[in-house]
């Protein structure tokens, strides 16, 4: 009997637009009237507004063309992706980035076992305080050689950083993109139930830290020997590109958080990264270009992979039946007592996470349909807000339509199918943590 083979992460998403394609002809059109609001600066879906509309299905050719257009949609992603590829590998030309993972093993020589909870912390705040992940990939070519040289496969560098911002941002209490517009949308003050989430958060980081560290140790391999300083790259040449390289994500994190840089700025931020790592480092100009051209074509498929994973949702967009997805799950939900209901709306949340990848357009499209539900039902807005946190973020981890989870894995050359195996064990765990939080907010009347 022939072997089952996963299919190629490319195979999979092309079958998911056309998957999204056939839906098309299949599920009734229909649409939510929108108004602009001032609060958030988002388009909010009116409740109680969903109509059938005309349909518009869309056809084999259509869907294929929906590919660009995600390619379109997500331009500023995968150009920061690209920029990002080519800066590191400009900088590992150098010899830079193994000089300072030298230094790492051994300051953790006997102890590096402790990487793993240092690092999933760290990124864990990340996830926590600005839901980093398209970011992240900036920190790839650093983890594997850190991870290598510890004897760590590349799947424990992409769970401890991708992974654990992900937990980080789906427990949050503070995540703006996630729990910020949330709670704007269902009229809560930012910041309340911020103890409860955080009482939760310490366990939901901890599930992760044990179930990645026994992975980690049962997969361990004899540590890469790699020689710590490159030819052609002297010592102070080595350290001034390091202390560029640290410079460079000080203002990356400052230009986030006080100047509001999106991709575009850290795109240009990463290119003249590089640029300097090359002149400074020795490599010459054309050395510099040379190395910039390799980490463009190493990481062409990471990016391709974010552009195809947005097609699905604009296959689903044109064929306009994403609100008949959200209406026609939410709408069982109304009969079921508080604490399944509750539970049922964090199911929901996950499923309609497939279609719908941004968290932050999830929360604009599905809790003004559920607020009112939920105050008909006499269950907290907070409760409703945790149902969609814990739904749709727990779903960063798991849905191939995550253009940045396929591209940390592609660029990390990590299968899907690794990545499930490992994952499924702790994604159960930490369901199982938000399914409990729910009932616990429940029951102590969580406002």
């Amino acid at each position: 009997m022939p072997r089952f083979s996963f299919p190629h992460p490319l195979t999979l998403l092309i079958g998911c637009v056309l998957v999204a394609a056939a839906l098309s002809y299949v599920l009734p059109a229909g649409r939510y009237e929108r108004r602009d609001d001032p609060v958030t600066g988002r388009t909010l879906v009116v409740a109680g507004t969903y109509q059938p509309v005309p349909r518009e299905p869309v056809n084999p050719f259509q869907a294929i063309v929906a590919i660009p257009k995600g390619m379109a949609d997500a331009a500023a992603v995968i150009f920061y992706v690209f920029l990002v590829g080519g800066a590191f590998s400009v900088v590992e030309q150098t010899g830079a980035l193994r000089r300072m993972v030298d230094g790492l093993v051994r300051l953790l020589a006997e102890r590096e076992v402790l990487v793993i909870p240092v690092a999933s912390v760290a990124f864990g705040m990340g996830g926590m305080l600005i839901q980093m992940q398209e970011e992240l990939i900036a920190f790839v070519p650093m983890l594997l050689i850190l991870t290598g040289r510890l004897g760590f496969n590349p799947l424990t560098a992409v769970a401890m950083s991708l992974g654990a911002a992900a937990v980080g941002a789906a427990f949050s209490p503070i995540n703006p993109f996630q729990v910020g517009i949330a709670q704007k949308v269902a009229e809560l003050d930012l910041l309340s139930g911020s103890l409860f989430r955080i009482a939760v958060l310490v366990p939901a980081l901890g599930i992760w830290i044990l179930g990645l560290s026994r992975y980690a140790k049962k997969t361990r391999h004899p540590p890469d020997q790699v020689a710590a300083v490159a030819a052609g790259a002297s010592g102070w040449r080595q350290s001034t590109v390091l202390w560029l390289v640290l410079a460079t994500f000080a203002f990356f994190v400052f230009g986030v958080l006080q100047l509001k840089w999106d991709f575009d700025q850290l795109s240009a931020l990463f290119f003249l990264m590089g640029v300097a790592a090359g002149i400074v480092g020795g490599l010459g100009v054309k050395g510099t270009a040379e190395a910039f051209v390799e980490g463009l074509r190493s990481m062409a498929f990471a990016a391709l992979l974010i552009g195809f994973a947005r097609g699905i949702y604009v296959v689903m967009d044109q064929g306009q039946i994403v609100d008949t997805i959200v209406h026609g799950l939410f709408t069982p939900i109304a009969g079921l007592p508080k604490i399944l209901s509750a539970i049922g709306m964090m199911a929901v949340q996950m499923a309609i996470h497939f279609p719908v990848p941004s968290t932050s357009g999830q929360a604009v499209l599905t809790l003004p349909v559920l607020v009112p539900l939920s105050d008909l039902l006499g269950l907290s807005r907070q409760v409703t807000v945790l149902a969609y946190q814990y739904g749709a973020g727990l779903c960063e981890l798991l849905t191939p339509t995550n253009g940045a989870l396929m591209a940390m894995l592609a660029a990390s050359h990590v299968r899907y199918d690794q990545w499930l195996a490992f994952l499924v064990p702790i994604y159960a765990a930490l369901v199982a943590l938000a399914v409990l939080a729910l009932t616990a907010a429940i029951l102590v009347g969580l406002k």
